[in-house]
């Protein structure tokens, strides 16, 4: 039920409008009484009338009161027509009507929409005069803006035209339907629906992608190790309506190349890499492309750039270790000479004691600023033991882990040592179950060969030959093993890297190289201990190649801004507009250690010049880590720079590259089931081009455009709210004054 006084209307339920009355009869009678038994009747009644009136006001605001206001229109009917003008309506795939041309050319949806507007068709609308008709585009990039925050709103320009538009008698909506900013469009359709206003819709464009190979994203890392391959993997989309075969290149700024081939499925995205060898430090620029198929009709996004540091390295090591079986010597040999790693070695033989010689040292590092300065962690078959590890210092090799960005390879032996660790800290880390009723592992009398897994033959841990199509033959090739860790199966959250060719469990093939991430870091569990088999015929040419790869993987994350004081490592590494990038930095005091108090800075510049402070939040750990986050706003090359704030403390600079990846394409299909469900909404219909002339005798017979009704919910106003508190302050500071209590 509903009543009015002028222009406050009051719509309450029944049981809303009895249980007002009834409660202003109460409280009427209530002030009448308190007034009679006062002393004071002057001042009583004043407090009393004070109170009737606060029910009053709460009593009709559960009677949901409405201001409403008509405003009558001053102008003529006036009939929009909203055009589309962003980047997708440049996709060439419109084909023209008989109306337009007799030979129904296909030309870009932006030329299509410019000759339905230049069309004498809409001069009918004006009625002789009656209607005003105007047109209004919408969504055109703004010369000044970045082409990569350009998108299309089709909800705001329908709501603009509300607000603006007093006596609107029709609207006509001429796009693609692809939309990809703003509210949903079916919520301007409903404010028209509110306001009476029918629109009607006309789609322009094929529901059908066009013939294109588009080359979507290349997600290469941030740097890579000088004299060695940097995988770059990318992703290619073939709207073609057969397979085809074709060659990526990828091009330095000098003019060396390398090449590719690859097989494209119909209708589907390809993920694929590129091994690039980097053989200088510095930044270069860098191109992917494929070359355009016959058939293709569009050409500009078959290829992209993007920036590859190089870099010289320094990763430091530890290798920890009980007997110095064979897999244990031969990897001592293959780090120590390689260049790129500084080694150290520490040996608890159970019968000899502590190894001693050059890379070899005598304790394990007592303290977090000792241990923080290795990149990975080799745990062999090493425990908790009298005479190897303690908890606490398992706590500190997960807290290197975790915190700091370090690696950990698990390679557990015949001895089972490493089943002590499952009640340390690093338990978690271990990313694979162990069977307890086997401890010493299993021994097979004829060698067994590893199999990769579909991660595996693309994973760069894996890479033994300088293509991914003769990698899977290497791994064949490769000398089997006979011992193999009581795996039962891989966690949840590890990614296989290879298993066993010959085994499997309850679960499956078992998992010998098993890879997974913890906190800032990175763990690898090696189920063998026989990878320096592989040497039997090439001597170093696989081992050492698999064990430099895995130093240099694991110690990448950590190594992409690091200075004396402070270390500084984010992801994604390749953000796009809009994401929202981890910061994580290490900081160090003046003597090494873990920087317990201050405050560390990263100070961003973005492509366009602006710069922005962010302060980092420190964890709740002792290794100095610091944390926050950073919302890229541009594309392009932002520079971070990460400081203490500590006179004369060295700051620690790099890149960031946010990948232009555009809101806005072309090639994609329309979208008219988005304009039909807007007019389907808005009581009115989506037009076919070719039902123009219709469009045109449905509009004009519509009717008059009703008055423009306004309503302010006064139930739901702050200010409603606002009196009453008020009111009841005015009202129990009365009764206070007045002694009441």
């Amino acid at each position: 039920m509903s009543f009015h006084l002028q222009n406050l209307h009051f719509s309450p339920t029944p049981a809303a409008l009895a249980i007002g009355l009834a409660a202003l009869v109460i409280v009427g009678v209530l002030c009448v009484l308190s007034w009679k038994r006062s002393p004071h009747p002057k001042r009583t009644a004043l407090l009393e009338s004070l109170r009737f009136l606060c029910t009053l006001l709460v009593v009709l605001l559960l009677w949901k009161p409405e201001w409403r206001t008509i405003l009558n229109p001053e102008t003529k009917p006036r009939i929009a027509i909203l055009w589309d003008a962003s980047k997708s309506m440049e996709t060439l795939d419109a084909e023209l009507p008989e109306l337009f041309s007799p030979q129904r050319d296909v030309v870009s949806r932006a030329e299509w929409t410019s000759n339905a507007l230049d069309s004498p068709l809409w001069e009918p609308l004006s009625n002789g005069g009656a209607n005003e008709v105007f047109d209004r585009s919408f969504s055109a990039p703004a010369a000044d803006a970045p082409p990569a925050l350009a998108g299309t709103d089709l909800s705001t320009p329908v709501e603009d035209l509300l607000e603006n538009e007093t006596n609107l008698r029709a609207a006509v909506l001429i796009s693609d339907g692809d939309y990809n900013t703003g509210q949903p469009p079916v919520v301007a359709a409903q404010k028209l629906l509110q306001r009476g206003v029918p629109l009607f819709t006309i789609p322009v464009g094929s529901k059908k992608r066009l013939p294109d190979l588009d080359l979507l994203a290349v997600t290469a890392p941030a740097y890579g190790i000088v004299g060695e391959n940097v995988q770059i993997p990318f992703t290619v989309r073939s709207s073609l309506d057969r397979e085809i075969r074709t060659i990526v290149r990828l091009r330095d700024d000098s003019g060396k190349e390398k090449t590719k081939e690859l097989v494209l499925a119909p209708g589907t995205e390809t993920y694929d890499a590129i091994l690039w060898k980097l053989e200088k430090e510095g930044t270069s620029t860098l191109e992917l492309s494929i070359p355009v198929a016959e058939v293709e009709r569009i050409q500009t996004n078959n290829s992209r750039k993007f920036t590859l540091s190089g870099r010289p390295e320094s990763i430091k090591v530890l290798v920890i270790e009980t007997l110095p079986r064979w897999e244990y010597r031969y990897l001592r040999n293959a780090l120590s000479r390689d260049p790129g790693v500084e080694l150290s070695c520490l040996l608890f033989h159970p019968q000899l004691g502590k190894g001693d010689g050059p890379d070899y040292i005598q304790e394990f590092p007592s303290k977090p600023e000792d241990l923080s300065k290795y990149d990975v962690i080799f745990l062999g078959d090493v425990g908790v033991a009298p005479d190897q590890l303690t908890k606490d210092q398992c706590e500190l090799l997960r807290g290197l882990v975790e915190n700091q960005a370090s690696g950990i390879v698990f390679m557990p032996g015949p001895q089972g040592n490493q089943f002590t660790l499952l009640d340390t800290a690093l338990a978690d880390l271990i990313p694979v179950n162990l069977d307890e009723e086997n401890k010493g592992g299993f021994h097979d009398p004829v060698a067994s060969p590893l199999s990769l897994t579909g991660e595996g033959r693309g994973s760069l841990l894996t890479m033994l030959a300088d293509s991914e199509e003769a990698n899977p033959d290497v791994w064949r090739s490769l000398p089997g093993f006979h011992w193999h860790a009581p795996v039962i199966k891989s966690k949840g959250g590890a990614e296989v890297l290879a298993v066993h060719a010959n085994r499997r469990g309850r679960f499956g093939p078992i998992p010998i190289i098993v890879t997974k991430s913890a906190g800032n870091g990175k763990v690898l569990f090696m189920g063998i201990d026989s990878a320096w088999r592989w040497r039997r015929g090439v001597e170093d040419k696989y081992h050492y190649r698999f064990w430099g790869q895995v130093a240099r993987w694991m110690s990448y994350q950590r190594n992409m801004a690091a200075g004396e004081r402070v270390r500084l490592y984010f992801t994604p590494e390749r953000p796009v507009p809009g994401d929202t990038v981890t910061l994580n930095a290490n900081a160090f005091n003046a003597n090494g250690a873990p920087l317990e108090e201050g405050n560390v800075y990263i100070d961003a510049t973005a492509p366009d010049g602006t710069r922005e402070r962010i302060a980092l939040e420190k964890n709740d750990t002792a290794w100095g880590a610091y944390s926050g986050r950073l919302k890229i706003g541009l594309p392009g090359e932002w520079t971070l720079k990460a400081l203490i704030d500590e006179p004369g403390a060295e700051a620690v600079e790099t890149k960031l590259l946010a990948q232009g990846v555009e809101l806005e394409q072309t090639g994609q299909p329309a979208r008219p089931e988005v304009l039909e469900e807007m007019a389907k909404i808005a009581k009115g219909r989506m037009i076919s081009p070719e039902q123009l002339p219709d469009l045109i005798r449905e509009i004009t017979a519509l009717p008059e455009p009703r008055p423009v009704e306004n309503r302010l919910p006064l139930w739901s106003h702050w200010s409603a709210v606002a009196l009453i508190v008020l009111l009841l302050a005015i009202f129990w500071t009365g009764r206070k004054l007045n002694g009441a209590f």
